[in-house]
């Protein structure tokens, strides 16, 4: 017979999975009666996890929020998505702070089962990254976070920040999003000190403290492309347009963000602006496209175009059939 602290916490994983649930779906799910489930409820109650039953046709059975479990209940495929997606986070940068994504693995894989523990195992001594591990630690999640909320509330803060030569400033700023690329994080916004918009690295962020002076955004503003325009904007490298002979939806959904940004010409036209450390690789990328294409800037661009579809053309060349190798000399006799 199944123990009853069993069934409670079967209940406490249907409540977490499946929230709403009456109090007749739960007792058909748990093979008890309705007066066991109340029953059930008021044990975890007293286990300090607080449980609300609502009456009506919206109603039924559901964990309060703003709790910690204890424990944290998941099943084999909720664990292995928990403890991989940790480790391809901490890979790519998309983890915050030094330790957190390694103490938090380190949690999870004790409470694991031992089999699920040497499958996920199996996994990542297997699995390769093609990301390269990021640069450095992650920012502090209280940044993050705090930085999160300004831009949701439209809410001007104050940060303490040092610069690629770590020079520490204060600075009041308007932040207009949070975007993750090339494995940093970054924020972008309105800088008060320079009256410009900038864009700060979370990581070189030291404190952020909220303020309640509120800001509007200006219209159309892309946090992603103005990074990206931000971090391309190094006087080495080049400035490139190009016009592109597809939809503003295809070029999008071909080239990633980070490329550059896309303005539409007309219904099968676009304009691509982007910088670029060598323009080879531009070429390639371009022809990879399978679309025709017009150089605006730089005129090298065009000079690298027509070097590639020479190189091209000599390739696509039938090669010549091959000689006979020559035949050993006779050694005398």
């Amino acid at each position: 017979m199944e123990h009853p602290v069993s069934r409670v916490l079967a209940l406490l994983e249907l409540l977490q999975d499946r929230p709403g649930l009456t109090g007749a779906e739960l007792a058909a799910r748990l093979d008890v009666d309705e007066r066991t489930i109340r029953r059930y409820t008021a044990r975890l109650a007293e286990l300090g996890i607080p449980v609300s039953a609502e009456r009506g046709r919206y109603g039924g059975y559901r964990l309060l929020p703003g709790y910690r479990l204890p424990p944290l209940m998941l099943n084999q495929d909720e664990a292995a998505s928990v403890v991989l997606g940790l480790r391809a986070g901490r890979s790519s940068g998309l983890s915050v702070g030094e330790r957190a994504a390694e103490t938090a693995l380190a949690k999870i894989q004790r409470v694991l089962p031992a089999p699920l523990r040497e499958r996920i195992a199996a996994v990542e001594q297997t699995l390769g990254l093609s990301a390269a591990p990021a640069p450095g630690p992650g920012p502090a999640a209280a940044a993050l976070f705090a930085l999160a909320e300004a831009a949701r509330r439209r809410r001007r803060v104050r940060l303490a920040y040092r610069d690629r030569e770590d020079r520490p400033s204060e600075r009041e700023f308007d932040p207009y999003g949070l975007v993750f690329h090339s494995g940093r994080w970054y924020t972008t916004g309105l800088d008060h000190r320079s009256g410009e918009p900038r864009t700060f690295r979370l990581d070189r962020i030291e404190r952020v403290v909220p303020g309640e002076t509120g800001f509007e955004p200006p219209e159309d503003f892309d946090p992603v492309q103005r990074v990206v325009e931000s971090l391309a904007g190094a006087p080495w490298r080049h400035r490139v347009e190009v016009e592109l002979g597809m939809t503003l939806a295809e070029a999008r959904r071909r080239l990633p963000p980070a490329v550059g940004t896309l303005t539409e010409l007309a219904a099968d036209r676009v304009l691509l602006r982007a910088r670029a450390q060598n323009l080879d690789g531009v070429a390639v990328m371009l022809a990879g496209l399978g679309r025709p294409f017009t150089v605006r800037e730089p005129a090298e661009l065009r000079a690298e175009v027509r070097a590639l579809a020479a190189r091209l053309a000599v390739w696509g060349e039938e090669p010549p059939e091959p000689s006979e190798p020559p035949k050993p000399p006779v050694p005398p006799a």
